[in-house]
């Protein structure tokens, strides 16, 4: 009994650590505003913390996207996922090269609020799953 009591609390722990799911009605109302003002035709939005800020996740255009948006409206990034045979050829081969042991799960390009755009690659290996940047030229970025 002891043990089961345990695994459960570990997976409290695990599951709080995870983003959390923000109600729209609790979404400040400037974060909304910045969504719609940038993606008009947004429906079905899932809101969850990240940090301080807010992200988004919606499907547009047949598309998976998310924001990060501040609670004062200030959009941080867009993320949009692809398929990892769509990241730039340098960043295929940066993780053909430097990640030969794993499996590359999912991709996206990543679009900051200053206009830098960086490939985010998630890599899994023995079951274990990690985000790696890149830059277009291949270069892992550190976050």
């Amino acid at each position: 009994m002891k043990s089961l009591l345990l695994l459960l609390g570990g997976a409290l722990l695990a599951s709080a650590a995870q983003a959390q799911e923000v109600a729209p009605a609790q979404v400040p109302a400037a974060a909304k505003a910045t969504l719609y003002a940038k993606f008009p035709a947004v429906k079905a939005v899932t809101w969850e913390k990240e940090g301080p800020n807010l992200e988004a996740g919606f499907k547009l255009n047949g598309k998976t996207m998310s924001v990060v948006i501040t609670p004062g409206g200030a959009l941080q990034e867009t993320e949009t996922d692809m398929p990892p045979a769509q990241l730039p050829a340098a960043v295929r081969a940066t993780l053909a090269r430097n990640y030969k042991a794993y499996k590359v799960a999912e991709a996206s390009t990543i679009v900051k609020a200053d206009g830098t755009t960086v490939y985010e690659a998630e890599v899994a290996k023995s079951g274990k799953k990690q985000d790696v940047l890149f830059t277009a030229d291949g270069r892992v970025v550190t976050p």
